[in-house]
């Protein structure tokens, strides 16, 4: 039986296909350390051979992505100088894979199919962390959290704010009203429940912060495009000195406080401080992609120690660009950085100057979240997790022409070139 091309690359036919693809690639982000590397052949199986359909389409012009992919690049040229040059190579090319087949799956899924895949997949995510989750005690601020499936509070704690945030995008950007109506709030809620259960503060402040941005800007595009802008300056102006003044107020620590934090975040001040001076060793292109945390290195076995890491494995800084620092110096940190931030800045211009971009209000969300969340966390310097797959498919969404949505179950047009 011959299978119609439309069924599989076609953004406006493959919803099916693209749907399922995204759940069991979040399936895979999520567990692939649980399941093993055959978990992630099955991912690389997924996106991969749809090139053999139809290249050209599937691939497009990849000298318009030169900046999505510099980062990859010069990870994995890394090796050259890396103390582990081993792990650098395997890791750069595992990451510069990645984003090749998310660059596939940015342009064989339109939004609706995004925000589809997204819900199924959390929703998986989460049933699985609910059937067979374990909680944990945390030696360092002496308290028991659930940590699902996952190895950290902080990684449940991630998908269950992508839960909350894709079910919020369903609702109030989407406006869903097709079958993915009650899915939508059902993993919404599971979402909550996670959320609260996990008591990540991390996890739960971006949440509510971005959440509450998008509900602005959702008020803000009633408004005509000039007088969007204006009031977009004003209020970034007068959030900017509320925020400083908050902070010297002792905002910070009393919201903190609300989630049994102190100002040392759990550690993560003392981290930040190591980070920085590791940094200093090699401030120019670092020690080599991932080659910081390697079984045997002094300063990593050190740091595992005082933090109660038994496994030795699966720890970093807590601070992405600390992080990059440390592992590809000031040039890897300006790339990755370059991609987030155009990403974020691309999908707020489009929203300003655009009616009715609900792909760019959808993805700007994204953006700020793992912008806020890359102050605290690693989420977009590692393969195969959903926050570098969030990231490269939003950036390159802005290699493709905007056009007008239609109202029709959210079915968007893909009109990539």
């Amino acid at each position: 039986m011959k299978i119609a091309k439309a069924i599989l690359i076609s953004p406006d036919h493959n919803s099916v296909y693209a749907t399922g693809a995204l759940a069991l690639s979040l399936f895979v982000f999520a567990y692939s350390s649980r399941f093993g590397q055959v978990s992630i052949l099955v991912y690389y199986a997924l996106w991969l051979p749809l090139v053999m359909i139809d290249y050209r389409r599937v691939l497009g012009n990849y000298m318009r992505y030169a900046w999505i992919f510099a980062f990859g690049i010069f990870a994995c040229l890394s090796l050259f100088w890396s103390v582990a040059p081993g792990v650098s190579a395997r890791a750069g090319l595992q990451y510069l894979s990645h984003i090749v087949c998310v660059l596939i799956a940015m342009r064989l899924v339109n939004i609706s199919t995004l925000v589809h895949g997204m819900i199924a997949g959390i929703g998986l995510v989460l049933l699985y962390s609910l059937l067979f989750g374990v909680y944990h005690f945390d030696p360092l601020d002496g308290t028991f959290s659930f940590v699902g499936a996952f190895d950290s509070k902080n990684q449940l704690g991630f998908y269950a704010s992508l839960g909350v945030y894709f079910s919020f995008a369903a609702f109030f950007m989407a406006q869903e009203r097709s079958r993915w109506l009650w899915p939508s709030a059902a993993v919404g809620l599971t979402a909550c429940y996670c959320l609260y259960a996990a008591q990540s503060a991390t996890s739960a402040l971006t949440t509510i912060a971005v959440i509450c941005l998008c509900l602005g800007l959702r008020v803000l595009s009633m408004l005509s495009l000039r007088k969007r802008k204006a009031l977009f300056l004003t209020v970034i102006v007068l959030g900017t000195f509320s925020i400083v003044g908050a902070i010297y107020g002792g905002a910070i620590d009393s919201v903190l406080g609300v989630f049994g934090k102190d100002s040392t975040l759990t550690g993560r001040t003392y981290l930040w401080q190591q980070g920085i001076a590791a940094a200093g060793a090699s401030p120019i292109f670092g020690v080599g992609y991932q080659a910081y945390w390697v079984q045997g290195f002094s300063e990593a076995e050190r740091l595992w120690y005082e933090f109660f890491i038994g496994s030795r494995s699966g720890f970093h800084f807590h601070n992405t660009f600390i992080e990059t620092m440390v592992e590809t110096g000031a040039v890897g940190l300006f790339l990755l950085s370059s991609v987030l931030l155009i990403t974020m800045c691309g999908h707020l211009k489009r929203l300003l100057s655009l009616n009715l971009a609900i792909e760019s209000s959808v993805l700007f969300g994204v953006a700020v979240l793992l912008f806020m969340r890359a102050f605290v966390e690693v989420d977009i310097l590692n393969p195969y997790h959903v926050g570098s797959f969030l990231l490269y498919f939003s950036a390159g969404r802005l290699t493709v022409r905007a056009v007008r949505p239609s109202f029709v179950g959210l079915h968007l047009p893909a009109n990539a070139s």
